[in-house]
Order: C-alpha cells, then sequence, then structure tokens
C-alpha cells in the first residue's frame, strides 16, 4: 500500500494582534498558542513569562517592543500571529507588520474603552481596507459596560460593526460570554436575538438582505453567514468578539470568528515566488534574519533568493530557513506561500525588500493600497555617547545593526567630530535603546537630551550654477533651478536637457547626486517639498571623468537653496487625547499655552474626546505632563501632523556632516580626497 499523503491544510490566515498599550493583545496572543497546543503553560506578561515577549527588555518592562510570530494549528488550519507592539513609540514596528497581513485582530480594552492610539490604527486599517475583527478585552474588569463600549465603537470607529455575542455578569470575574458553541451553530434566545443584530446591520449593506428585511421574511442562516464573511473579509464590516483573555474565556471563539471572518493566504505553492521582508533581526550565532511573508511559490534552503530591486548577480543563498514560535525556533528547510519563516543568509536585505525577480517593487495580486500603509517618520534625534570611549568602535557598530534592523532609526556617524545620532519617535524608546545597548550588546551608554528634527524649504523660486572645469583635468557645467512645492510633495527631479546636449548618463549622476545632497540644506536639516529642474549642463568629450557631475551638482544645488532664501520648517503633532471630564478645562489650558488648534471636544460619559494640532518642539514633555494632569488615567496618542514655516527669528541649526560644498576650495580638495 503506497504512504499516505497528509490531508492539506484548510486555511492558513496571517492576523495581526494589534492594539493600545495595556489592552492586553499578549495575553490573547498566549492563550491562542495554548490553544493550539504549542505551550502548555499560557506564561503571564506582569511576571516576564509572555511566549511572543522573548526579548529580556520585554520581560522586565512587561511591553511588546517588536513584532512576534508564531504558527497556532486549529481546526485544520493555521492561524499565523503577528504580535505586534502596543505602545505609540514603537509604531513603525506595526506599519511594517501591516505589509504581511491577511487580516487584523484590533484588541479594545473593556475597561478604558476606545483610547486615542486605538483609533489611530484602526484610521490605518480602514484606510488601507484590511479586514478586521474587534476583540473586546477585560470584559470581567471593573468599568466595562457593553452598551457603552458599543457606543463608543461607534461614534469613535465605525458604525459598520456586529457583535457575534453578549456578555452576561459583566464587569465580575464570573462574567459569562454567549453564546458558547461554533458560530454557524447557535440554538438559544441569545444566539437567536444575535442573527437579528446581523440580519438587521447587513441588509444595510447588501440589496438582497435588504430586500428581505422590508419585506420582514428571515433569510436562511447559511445565506446570513455567507454574506457576514463576504462582507468581513472584504473589510465593510467589522465583526465584534468578547473576552477575558486572562482567564481564557472567549478565546475560542475568537479563533474561530479568525478562521470564518478574515481572508485565507495566497495558496500558490507552483506560481511564481512572491513575498516581502517586513522584518529584519540578528541573531548572534546564525546571523542576519530576514521575516519574510511569501505570498506566492516557494523558498527552500540554498535557494538563490531574488530580490526586485537587485541585480541578479546581487542575490545571496538562503542558507537556513526557520519558524519562529516566540523564543524558540523551528528548523523547517522550507517555506510556502501564505507562511512566514525568518530567513538566513540574505547579508544585504533591508526591511520593505520585495521578493520575486518577476515582482519589479510591487507584488501582484497583492491590494496596492496596502503600500505604505503607515507613514511613521521620526521627529526627535537624540546623541549617543559611551561610557568607555575605548569602545566608540563596538558603538557605532551596534547602532549600524540596530538601525539594520528598523531603517527608520537612520543612523548617523558625522566623519567629521564621531558624534553618533540616531532618530526615534519618543523617549520611552530611547530608554527601549539603552537597555537593549546594555543587555545585547555589553555597552553602557548615555542619551543626550533629543532635539526637534527640522526641515527646510526653498522661499521662492531661483537658480544655482557651478562651472567645474578647473583644476583640469575635470569639466563638468551643472544648472538647476529650484522651486517650492505644496506641503507633502517631497523631492521633484525634472530635466529639460536631451541627449544631444547633456548625455543621459552624466544627467542620472545630477539626479543621483542631487537626492544625496538635499539630506542637508543651508542649515544643515534636511529639504523637503522642493522641485529641482536641470535646465543647464555641459560635458567635455576628452576632459570629464564620470565623477566630475558628482562635484558639481552638490555646489549647484545649495547655490540654488541659497538664493531661494530657504525656509526652516518646523514638524506640527496631531495629538488624540481621552480622560475623565474633570481634567477638561487644565488639559485644554496646556494646549493652548503650547500654541495648539483644536475644535470642540467630544463629551460622552463623563468622559472627553479631543484631538489638537501642536508644534513638537513645544509639546516634547507634554505626556508626561498629560499623565500629571489627568491622575494617570489618560490616553494619548501622537501623530505627525504637517511640517509648517517657524515663526519669524526663530533658527536652529545642525551641524554640517562632511565639508561645505559652498566652501570651494575645500570641497574641490576634499572630493579629490587632497583634504
Amino acid at each position: 500500500m503506497g504512504e499516505q499523503k497528509p490531508e492539506k491544510t484548510k486555511k492558513h490566515i496571517c492576523a495581526g494582534l494589534l492594539a493600545h498599550v495595556d489592552a492586553g493583545k499578549t495575553t490573547i496572543s498566549k492563550q491562542l498558542l495554548l490553544l493550539g497546543g504549542n505551550i502548555r503553560s499560557a506564561g503571564s506578561v506582569d511576571q516576564g513569562t509572555a511566549q511572543t515577549d522573548w526579548m529580556d527588555v520585554e520581560r522586565r518592562r512587561g511591553i511588546s517592543v517588536k513584532n512576534a510570530c508564531a504558527e497556532v494549528p486549529y481546526k485544520d488550519s493555521v492561524i499565523q500571529i503577528v504580535d505586534t507592539p502596543g505602545h505609540v513609540d514603537f509604531a513603525a514596528e506595526v506599519a511594517r507588520s501591516l505589509q504581511a497581513l491577511d487580516g487584523a485582530v484590533l484588541v479594545i480594552s473593556g475597561a478604558e474603552g476606545v483610547q486615542a492610539h486605538t483609533r489611530t490604527i484602526f484610521q490605518a486599517l480602514e484606510r488601507m481596507k484590511i479586514p478586521t475583527i474587534f476583540a473586546v478585552n477585560k470584559v470581567d474588569r471593573a468599568g466595562f459596560d457593553m452598551d457603552a463600549l458599543t457606543y463608543q465603537i461607534g461614534k469613535r470607529l465605525t458604525d459598520r460593526f456586529i457583535c457575534l455575542q453578549k456578555v452576561e455578569n459583566p464587569a465580575c470575574e464570573d462574567c459569562r460570554i454567549v453564546p458558547e458553541n461554533d458560530l454557524d451553530d447557535r440554538k438559544d434566545s441569545a444566539a437567536e436575538q444575535i442573527a437579528g443584530d446581523i440580519f438587521e446591520k447587513l441588509a444595510e449593506v447588501d440589496e438582497e438582505l435588504g430586500e428581505l428585511y422590508l419585506e420582514e421574511r428571515k433569510p436562511d442562516r447559511t445565506l446570513l453567514l455567507k454574506k457576514l464573511r463576504e462582507y468581513s473579509g472584504t473589510g465593510e464590516i467589522y465583526p465584534v468578539v468578547f473576552l477575558n483573555a486572562k482567564q481564557g474565556k472567549g478565546v475560542r471563539q475568537l479563533a474561530d470568528a479568525i478562521l470564518e471572518y478574515l481572508p485565507d493566504g495566497f495558496e500558490n505553492d507552483s506560481g511564481a515566488l512572491q513575498g516581502i521582508v517586513f522584518q529584519v533581526s540578528h541573531d548572534p550565532v546564525m546571523g542576519k534574519a530576514a521575516h519574510i511573508r511569501l505570498f506566492g511559490g516557494k523558498l527552500t534552503s540554498r535557494d538563490f533568493v531574488p530580490i526586485a530591486e537587485q541585480q541578479p548577480e546581487e542575490w545571496e543563498k538562503a542558507t537556513q530557513i526557520r519558524k519562529i514560535q516566540g523564543g524558540r525556533f523551528l528548523d523547517t528547510g522550507e517555506m510556502k506561500a501564505g507562511e512566514i519563516a525568518a530567513v538566513y543568509g540574505l547579508s544585504k536585505c533591508r526591511a520593505g525588500d520585495v521578493i520575486g525577480k518577476e515582482c519589479d517593487g510591487d507584488l501582484p495580486g497583492l491590494d496596492r493600497k496596502r503600500e505604505n500603509l503607515l507613514k511613521i517618520e521620526p521627529l526627535l534625534m537624540v546623541q549617543v555617547v559611551p561610557k568607555d570611549m575605548q569602545k566608540e568602535t563596538e558603538l557605532s557598530a551596534a547602532l549600524t545593526q540596530l538601525s539594520d534592523e528598523a531603517p527608520f532609526l537612520f543612523y548617523e556617524r558625522n566623519p567629521l567630530t564621531g558624534q553618533m545620532y540616531l532618530r526615534v519617535m519618543g523617549m520611552v524608546q530611547i530608554e527601549i535603546l539603552e537597555e537593549l545597548l546594555q543587555s545585547s550588546f555589553g555597552l553602557e551608554t548615555s542619551f543626550l537630551p533629543p532635539s526637534v528634527i527640522y526641515k527646510e524649504k526653498p522661499a521662492h523660486e531661483a537658480v544655482g550654477k557651478e562651472v567645474y572645469t578647473m583644476p583640469k583635468p575635470c569639466w563638468a557645467v551643472v544648472e538647476l533651478k529650484v522651486e517650492p512645492l505644496p506641503a507633502g510633495s517631497g523631492i521633484v527631479f525634472e530635466s529639460l536637457l536631451k541627449e544631444k546636449e547633456l548625455p543621459y548618463r552624466y544627467q542620472n549622476h545630477i539626479r543621483q547626486s542631487l537626492m544625496d545632497t538635499v539630506s542637508q540644506d543651508i542649515y544643515g536639516w534636511e529639504v523637503t517639498d522642493a522641485k529641482f529642474t536641470l535646465v543647464g549642463g555641459q560635458s567635455h568629450h576628452v576632459h570629464t571623468h564620470p565623477l566630475d557631475f558628482f562635484v558639481a551638482t552638490p555646489v549647484a544645488v545649495l547655490r540654488a537653496l541659497t538664493e531661494s532664501e530657504s525656509m526652516l520648517m518646523e514638524p506640527y503633532v496631531k495629538i488624540s487625547l481621552s480622560a475623565a471630564e474633570q481634567f477638561m478645562g487644565k488639559v485644554m489650558g496646556h494646549i493652548v499655552n503650547m500654541r495648539g488648534e483644536f475644535e470642540a471636544p467630544i463629551i460622552e460619559d463623563g468622559m472627553f474626546f479631543l484631538e489638537a494640532v501642536v508644534p513638537l518642539r513645544d509639546s516634547m514633555e507634554y505626556p508626561v505632563t498629560f499623565r500629571s494632569l489627568t491622575s494617570g488615567q489618560g490616553s494619548y496618542s501622537m501623530e505627525l501632523d504637517s511640517y509648517r514655516p517657524c515663526e519669524k527669528g526663530f533658527l536652529e541649526t545642525l551641524p554640517r556632516r562632511g565639508v561645505n560644498p559652498l566652501d570651494h576650495a575645500k570641497w574641490i580638495l576634499s572630493c579629490r580626497s587632497a583634504y
């Protein structure tokens, strides 16, 4: 008798767990692992024994710092969990994880309700049309009120939600979540009432059910569930489930809902290789690990891994493939479509790289709206100093590795002074980085007080020109026009020259050099919202060296920006706040003192909800102030709103990294390695 083939997995769903900090998402993930038989004991976040919090700093602090992945086998299917950090300082980790998901579970604390960062996360999920389940946790906690909580969801998130359960005896340890049976086998009165609610909600969005509703005819249960799956799977309806995760109540129903209402991952093992690197980490023994979500094809150890933006000769071989279960690893040697695994041997890859030689930087079949899901931009710069100056080289290597894992840190070292800088989101992240350098690299460091990251923008149209023809041999003439663009435009380059006027290869050199040069303007900050047009240029068929345009272009760029009278731009942030109504007056007073702008607050059930826009330099300490004003009971979230011109007379400069191209003699000598 031939060997019997194993039954094919029914579904393979990659679901992200997202939440405001302390909503209980990591507790939910460990209960799902327990349900799937991955672990024998759930562990405790408070005691530092949660399975998905595997880093030492996560266990000590009781918060998630990095994304953690784990597979949960359930009902002949697989749920791939991505447990994300909840603290706003680590929003970049969340942003990267969204690229890998089929759907999401947005965890809401039943005790605290819909908090500020909950709303920020949901807006990103809704904008990107990622199918989402709302999981209301901590229904046993004092303060949970089901009617008040669902009212908050409708007001602050969306009215397109459907509760699949009810909570009996809420806000008590012996609370009960009903119905307890599977979603498609409901017989009790609570199930009938919920079926009626589902029918009423779906009738608002579905024409067929709408007609039945108007005719007062009940739909067949099979049709009702089919429609619920359809609209949930496209992100048009949001199912709501309830949990007491600490006691494991409602966890099985959540797993059922994930299988029923989130879309299945791609199942295309035989198709073209397609995937994305959504995270990079380093193993002290194995080296660099690329965390890949595969959407199509199959990858095995010893395969060359094509990265879309690399040339074929740059592709590297996968030395090992591992599934990661929190802090444990399972060597598999292969991964299939729909799976997540850590692939070793790809030393050149970075987070965000697209896997697959036929992708050309995109993923065919993957909704393009998932690109740039959350635009995370660090707004603070901090200098890092080793306590032992003999370990500067070791610190630089450690910061390079951390920046490789989290590209938004953008580690820089001033080549003239040796000073080392990182870009960060907030003070909590600085504390975590300090601990990581100590625990993972054995380096004691000091982080100097952070400064705001400013930008520069041309005030008006201007032209800059450089004629680089001496000392021979050299010949490069570059003439650039710069003009301001609307906010959010970034940097745009255009050439008006034809090939016969200036060879295209030299025009490409000018574009490359320009993009490097705009990283620091007259005052030392990055240029934004500007268009550069190449209006003139010249080369010589004998004297021009290919590197000459990399010498001339920075001079022309900075001359144009100088003539345009660059404006200093400062970041304004949108802060979302909620707290007890009694604190509203003090909070609003502080926002006014910070030059803030805000609409009238929303007041519900003794709580107020407020959104304001404030300049970052006046609000850097506001999270601490807000906690003090609200006795530690308020909810706070922050994200970049825009860059605006600084008030007249204000100037903040950043020391230039390297030689200034406007110091012409020194610049030419440095480019020729003679300075």
